[in-house]
């Protein structure tokens, strides 16, 4: 005989699976999800901007975009890495007022949240990098312009008001280092960040494979090198002139480091940090700032998720500069997560260019107001109204390396 409990269980499941919404959800594909969704504001999730992108873009530029190197198991293990961190929910705290305003050398921003250096940004919308700048003018969000951009500086600084952060690589010659600080500094860059994870080539081999299936030709503006795409030297906007930029794999040292110290005043952020030892040079060299980050997957196949490495990052630094950390960001809890484990901001660049690719710079907008109300309601139920209050004791850690 079967009881009342299991028969009612047994209807409850036919019901759900008869539901309409249920079956839609199981049924649809993600094109038909993403054709839903008509301007940005209809989009719920970072997840929605992804599957528009998805659809959007032609198989090589997506492939530049979605994939890491060698088996992409970093770049997918940036993201599953916050599920191994639980969040510990206090109650009866007053939250009638939140705040999430952070400040960053002298700056003050809207909310921890800022746009990591993405290059060749055109290939994903016409607006590039310009129609990023004016999103991150309109939520007062801090923006790194990478150096391979597709608008110049000088362009995006107007779009934003102010300059951005200039992040580099360092050309093989140090007479074409310093014409590009002398370029940031005149332009007003508050602050520039080297890139310090990509000197030794990266075997991007998703990327190639879409490439390959992609019914346009690749190569007659891009040139394999090392397993990975590049446009031929000099043909960015901001690198004209400098014909190795982009083909120095071995040549910058911390020596090159201290000598950027001396020739500007201009705050200098290291990005692509990821251990103790680095970090504790970074101090011992005097830098202002460090990005904890495995390039989104896109350097190494370390299997380091950059949430993992964070506290060591902060541990060799010491508490004496600003620690940022990008990779894997996709909901406000994870950007919750990092804070509470003493990150200063928290970077995006995939999330932001899946708005731009779908919407333009309201969809670069979208994704902002997204990541910033999940992250207060995730404050709220926290009871952890302002970012000081965001500590260790706000989660709980699975065991792992952390």
């Amino acid at each position: 005989m079967i009881s009342l409990t299991t028969y009612s269980r047994r209807k409850f499941l036919e019901f759900l699976a008869a539901s309409p919404a249920i079956a839609w959800a199981q049924q649809t594909t993600s094109a038909q999800r993403a054709a839903v969704i008509e301007s940005a504001k209809d989009a719920l999730s970072v997840k929605d901007f992804e599957e528009i992108a998805q659809h959007k873009l032609r198989p090589a530029h997506w492939g530049y975009l979605y994939t890491g190197v060698d088996d992409d198991r970093t770049f997918k293990g940036n993201i599953a890495a916050f599920q191994r961190i639980e969040l510990r929910p206090r109650r009866l705290v007053d939250i009638s007022n939140t705040d999430i305003r952070t400040e960053l050398f002298g700056a003050t921003f809207d909310a921890p949240i800022f746009l990591c250096p993405v290059s060749d940004q055109r290939m994903f919308h016409p607006d590039a990098e310009v129609g990023s700048a004016r999103a991150a003018r309109s939520r007062k969000t801090m923006q790194i312009l990478a150096t391979q951009t597709s608008i110049v500086l000088e362009e995006v600084a107007k779009a934003r008001g102010t300059a951005p952060w200039y992040q580099f690589d360092m050309p093989l010659r140090w007479e074409d280092t310093e014409k590009m600080v002398k370029r940031a500094e005149d332009a007003g860059c508050p602050a520039l960040v080297m890139t310090v994870d990509g000197f030794g080539g990266r075997n991007a081999e998703t990327s190639e494979r879409l490439a390959k299936t992609d019914t346009q030709n690749c190569l007659d503006c891009h040139v394999s090198n090392n397993g990975r795409l590049l446009p031929p030297p000099g043909s960015w906007p901001m690198t004209a002139g400098i014909e190795d930029y982009g083909r120095n794999t071995e040549r910058p040292t911390w020596q090159q480091v201290d000598r950027l110290k001396k020739l500007t005043k201009i705050k200098l952020v290291l990005k692509g940090i990821e251990t103790r030892e680095d970090a504790r040079l970074c101090r011992d060299h005097g830098v202002d700032g460090i990005v904890v980050s495995n390039h989104g997957g896109r350097a190494t196949e370390d299997l380091r998720p950059t949430i993992e490495s964070l506290p060591e990052v902060i541990d060799g630094a010491g508490g004496q500069m600003k620690i940022m950390i990008d990779g894997g960001f996709r909901r406000g809890t994870d950007v919750y997560k990092a804070l509470a484990l003493g990150a200063s901001a928290v970077g995006i660049g995939r999330p932001y260019i899946y708005g731009l690719t779908a919407f333009g710079q309201e969809g670069v907008e979208r994704v902002l107001d997204i990541l910033r109300s999940e992250l207060l309601m995730t404050m709220r139920q926290c009871g952890t109204p302002t970012l000081p209050r965001i500590t260790r004791a706000s989660i709980a850690v699975i065991p792992s390396r952390l």
